[in-house]
């Protein structure tokens, strides 16, 4: 299968990291709390890698799975070590209370200007709960980037986790996704739940 490497130790780190091995890939961990990323990395179990932050990551896909104000930060950090990697931003840049969002852009699009050039910026994984992703049952993946060839290597990636990704164009349509985001969280709040999903269905 393939290595991925995940920027992150928390929720959604260890719901994708843990899918992944799951499904036979190989997951490197990195994060700036190096006993978090080994804990979580032994909570994966066999599978599971811990790299050093900053560091050239081992896999072609780095996720991103850090809150939106560490986002920028993080890919800074890397600097050129992310130099032709695909990047997948995860985040929601949602206010205090998550009842809106605090850019005008979109936090895909603040990456990519931080990002090498020769690296791809992908969003995507945004529009689903960490709960929800680890429980393993199948779901739509909503993607938005630029590149074609870089969004047909993550989406063969997340369809082998039994995802159905979703094209939705280009990183322009990366605020779109991250209102999604916040369409999500509205209806789970109002009586939906938080054990849905949002998904597309032909009709």
């Amino acid at each position: 299968m393939t290595t991925i490497s995940i920027i992150g130790a928390g929720n959604m780190a260890s719901a994708i990291g843990t899918r992944a091995v799951q499904h036979g890939h190989t997951v490197e961990l990195l994060s700036r709390d190096a006993a978090k990323a080994r804990a979580l990395a032994d909570t994966i179990g066999e599978g599971a890698t811990v790299g050093t932050f900053g560091a050239q990551p081992a896999g072609d896909i780095v996720i991103v799975a850090v809150l939106y104000g560490g986002v920028v930060d993080a890919v800074s950090s890397f600097g050129d070590a992310l130099a032709g990697k695909i990047l997948v931003d995860i985040s929601n840049p949602f206010n205090a209370d998550a009842t809106g969002l605090v850019t005008t852009t979109s936090a895909a699009q603040e990456m990519a200007a931080v990002a090498p050039e020769s690296s791809h910026v992908i969003k995507g994984l945004n529009t689903i709960f960490g709960h929800v992703l680890a429980k393993g049952t199948p779901l739509d993946a909503f993607i938005a980037g630029d590149s074609a060839e870089a969004k047909a290597t993550l989406a063969a990636f997340l369809d082998s986790l039994d995802l159905r990704t979703r094209d939705t164009g280009g990183l322009r349509a990366a605020p779109i996704l991250e209102q999604a985001g916040l369409l999500l969280m509205g209806l789970a709040r109002n009586g939906g739940g938080f054990e849905l999903a949002l998904g597309a269905q032909a009709a």
